[in-house]
């Protein structure tokens, strides 16, 4: 049988043995929790409550301050203790409401079911999505009503979801896929009467059978949606390379995804639709993968957004030894911390501990011109070039070579035999490029 799949790609060791069997737990209770109020891409929102307060399960902290924002809400009942900055996920600090839980998990009286979403009208669906605070939950945290808005001249036919998960170590989404495939695709059905489309797809990789054999037995009382086994590659799960494997549409440089008719969300993000509808309940807890050496006890958790990772961390039996570094999210993207004092966001898809051993980095020398970094980039590019345009402040070149539509996955930097931090040095000039469009508009 043969996969779908696009061009370039690298094949990571997998590394998912440990957890991919273990069903989704609950996580424990925190005493305290930390949340941020911005968890998303886009501008922070404005707290609505004060020191103080006591504050209710479900009910709204924090309020969007623009159309690119998402709500905040409380993820326990008790009391406001502050509001200060606090270590962020994303780096530096940001502006975080501290609760101390009561420990009593009283709901808000505002939460309530929206009723049937055949009853609901696409704007009235995409209100309950904004108000619930929902966002990409892949990681990305785009705020999903903003992509079920697009502008009137964009005609959206497709939706896909994310199910690939083709970071190596994360599980979260293959266990949401075999424990709630009915809360995955009735959001999706919600989503796509949002946005009056008839064809959707679900993309998964190969490596997960038993998730595909399970969405497909689910689907099969909807026509159109197709569930779509693709090659275990990655980054397959980036929305221009996933468009191409499902559609074999090809996004243009600089466009996005609705330049091609499509709208890409994550099995999770469509999940929490489902609970937003049907329970009222907004974003307050997401599945998260705990895993790699550092880690004692790997598992897959439903954790309350504002805990802390080192409470996490204790859930899983503490580290296995000193860690020398930990992420949030996967090895290939994810974020390396400085603290496991941040606090799990909507975007925590995955809290990544390896050892010192593992954690030491190799010391880059020159390149030989083997020409892999081409071969494998996912979006066509030349890292090399790039990268040395950007290490010499050649920012103006680096753009002309396509800097911007570097995706960011780290195929370049993982298959290079020199070692060069070929991804790094592309952010610095994809980071100088916005920052200077951004001065001239």
């Amino acid at each position: 049988m043969s996969f779908l799949t696009f061009k370039g790609g690298i094949h990571p060791p997998e590394f998912k043995e440990s957890t991919e069997h273990l069903p989704i737990e609950k996580a424990i209770e925190p005493s305290t929790v930390a949340i941020p109020l911005q968890q998303h891409i886009g501008a922070p929102c404005d707290a609505i409550v004060k020191v103080g307060d006591r504050v209710l399960v479900g009910q709204k902290i924090g309020e969007a301050k623009g159309f690119v924002s998402a709500p905040v809400h409380s993820s326990v009942s008790g009391e406001v203790k502050s509001i200060v900055n606090m270590p962020s996920a994303s780096g530096g600090e940001v502006l975080s409401i501290i609760i101390e839980s009561d420990g009593q998990n009283e709901v808000d009286p505002s939460i309530a079911p929206k009723g049937k979403f055949e009853n609901l009208k696409p704007d009235e669906i995409i209100s309950i999505i904004k108000e619930a605070g929902i966002v990409g939950m892949g990681g990305a945290t785009f705020p999903t009503h903003v992509k079920l808005s697009p502008p009137s001249d964009k005609k959206i036919d497709t939706i896909i979801l994310n199910g690939a998960e083709c970071e190596p170590y994360l599980t979260a989404d293959h266990r949401l896929m075999l424990e709630k495939p009915e809360d995955v695709l009735f959001g999706l059905r919600a989503m796509m009467r949002a946005i009056g489309v008839e064809k959707a797809y679900i993309g998964i990789e190969n490596n997960k059978p038993d998730a595909i054999e399970m969405m497909r037995k689910t689907a099969a009382q909807y026509g159109n949606i197709e569930i779509v086994a693709l090659q275990t590659k990655y980054p397959q799960g980036a929305e221009k390379q996933l468009i191409y494997s499902c559609t074999k549409r090809e996004v243009p440089s600089g466009g996005l995804p609705m330049d091609v008719g499509v709208i890409v969300n994550n099995v999770a993000t469509a999940a929490q639709v489902a609970i937003a509808i049907n329970t009222g309940m907004p974003l307050i807890q997401r599945i998260t993968t705990v895993a790699g050496n550092g880690i004692k006890t790997p598992k897959n958790l439903v954790i309350k957004l504002g805990t802390s990772m080192k409470d996490i961390v204790e859930q899983c039996g503490g580290y296995a030894e000193k860690p020398g570094k930990i992420l949030m999210g996967g090895p290939m993207m994810g974020l390396a911390q400085y603290t496991d004092e941040v606090s799990m966001t909507k975007g925590s898809s995955g809290v990544l501990v390896f050892t010192e051993s593992e954690a030491q980095e190799p010391d880059p020398s020159a390149c030989i011109r083997c020409g892999k970094c081409v071969e494998v980039c996912p979006a066509f590019l030349q890292p090399l070039h790039i990268s040395n345009f950007s290490y010499n402040n050649m920012m103006e070149n680096a753009e002309k070579y396509r800097a911007l539509d570097c995706i960011e996955c780290g195929s370049c930097a993982f298959t290079c035999p020199a070692k060069i931090p070929l991804l790094q040095s592309i952010r610095v000039a994809k980071r100088f490029i916005i920052a200077k469009k951004r001065k001239q508009s």
